[in-house]
């Protein structure tokens, strides 16, 4: 996956301590994730973090990152890792709430809960839950209720996609897609039946039940405006998922960008999203806090 990623696109900035760990950290994403997961979050600074907890029912808590770069009431990200709906906590993925924050952006990173323990769609609605909080509460926390972006990597864009396009999730916590500002999506998977793979399989049931799990299948003129990400080189989310995606959210002349990154693979925009160099760093920011492409 590294190779397939371009050279220039991650090139290590001599400025700063932070980025040479981020290109370490991306260069073990690629073939260890809980080391590389550890590598990047060295120098994370845990007095910019709230823990709170969202969903005691379930024990499910949300990290809330901030920063002194907040300016009144800044635009909110709530940030769904990936995992395969299996793995990860919030807490490997606080390098990531603190870049956002220290482009003056709220973050929220949610737990969720993942298989085997629960199977679609519990930790979609866990995720609505997670919304549903953020909007209560980003005003406590300097954050706009009204400008809430969701942001996914991998099976987390699935999920981010889910509550955009099938509207009952967030319907079920007083919500619908539309008071969203938007949604990015990373190497998601938003299309992708059949499953085939035996460790997926039990995750979203029976086969008839599938289509109850793609967002393309729930498309229908409610959506907030959406940004898909997705690397040319990814083996693991084909591109088409994006492209398939948007080809329905076009369809039904909902706002959609899709941004095809040569030669990135899975982790790489990950990788980007958290180095200020990278050109996949600065759309994301530039998106949420509305300058533009």
């Amino acid at each position: 996956m590294i190779a397939a990623t371009p050279r220039n696109g991650f090139a290590m900035s001599p400025r700063s301590f932070l980025q040479a760990v981020m290109f370490a950290a991306g260069l073990l994403l690629a073939g260890c994730t809980q080391i590389g997961l550890a590598v990047a979050n060295i120098g994370v600074d845990p007095r910019a973090i709230t823990s709170v907890a969202f969903d005691p029912a379930h024990a499910l808590s949300l990290d809330v990152h901030r920063s002194s770069n907040l300016r009144g009431k800044s635009p909110v990200v709530v940030f769904f890792y990936g995992g395969s709906w299996q793995n990860g906590t919030r807490e490997q993925y606080r390098f990531v709430g603190q870049s956002f924050a220290k482009a003056g952006i709220l973050a929220i990173v949610p737990d969720y809960r993942k298989a085997p323990q629960v199977g679609f769609p519990a930790f979609i609605e866990d995720s609505a839950r997670a919304v549903a909080w953020t909007r209560a509460h980003a005003a406590d926390y300097g954050g706009d209720p009204s400008r809430i972006f969701l942001v996914g990597h991998s099976s987390g864009a699935h999920m981010a996609a889910m509550l955009g396009t099938d509207a009952h999730f967030l319907r079920a916590v007083g919500m619908q897609p539309r008071d969203l500002a938007g949604i990015v999506g990373l190497s998601g998977p938003y299309d992708f039946l059949p499953i085939t793979d035996p460790k997926l399989k039990p995750i979203f049931g029976t086969a008839s039940q599938w289509p109850l799990s793609q967002p393309v299948n729930f498309v229908d003129g409610d959506e907030p405006p959406f940004l898909l990400l997705q690397g040319t080189a990814d083996d693991l989310v084909w591109p088409r998922n994006a492209e398939r995606l948007a080809a329905k959210l076009r369809a039904q002349n909902e706002s959609v960008e899709v941004d095809m990154i040569d030669g990135a693979g899975h982790a790489g925009l990950l990788i980007g999203l958290v180095r200020d160099a990278s050109p996949i760093h600065r759309r994301v920011m530039r998106y949420v806090l509305g300058y533009g492409p």
